[in-house]
């Protein structure tokens, strides 16, 4: 449901409406628990679990088509460094789990929970850890059916 309205906040910040997109962002952080500002552009079919509990999401992210972000996730900006994550299509975040500054989250790449993704992280690969590593790339058949190459 927030996501429909983050659309409509998001048709608004980009028409520069005064106010409204502020006062939507704020009923986010009260309601939802999620930072979600207007800026953010969001693909179509992404899932934002728990109607993003705890998830903080960078002004300048980007999140791509039928994305999943998990709850307690961060997409931030890391010091000394200008700009922000993209995840490109597909893409799973796990819980609580750290994407910071820069960074490409790969099309169907999976982040595990908990981990600290601080550079890129390829197509269909599986990362784990403090400092997220890769730990195996996804074929074809472990991705779900929803993929529809």
């Amino acid at each position: 449901m927030f996501l429909r309205l983050h659309r409509i906040n998001h048709w608004l910040w980009s028409r520069k409406v005064p106010f409204v997109p502020w006062f939507i962002k704020v009923f986010f952080r009260i309601v939802f628990g999620v930072v979600l500002p207007p800026s953010v552009k969001v693909g179509r079919g992404v899932i934002i679990s728990y109607q993003g509990l705890g998830t903080v999401i960078h002004k300048e992210a980007a999140i791509g088509d039928r994305a999943v972000i998990s709850s307690c996730v961060t997409l931030g900006g890391r010091s000394g460094l200008k700009g922000a994550p993209v995840i490109e299509e597909g893409a799973l975040i796990g819980s609580g789990a750290k994407v910071l500054g820069p960074v490409t989250v790969g099309k169907w790449a999976s982040v595990g929970a908990n981990a600290v993704v601080l550079s890129d992280v390829p197509a269909f690969a599986v990362v784990v850890g403090v400092p997220a590593r890769v730990v195996k790339y996804n074929s074809l058949e472990d991705l779900p059916d929803y993929a529809n190459f």
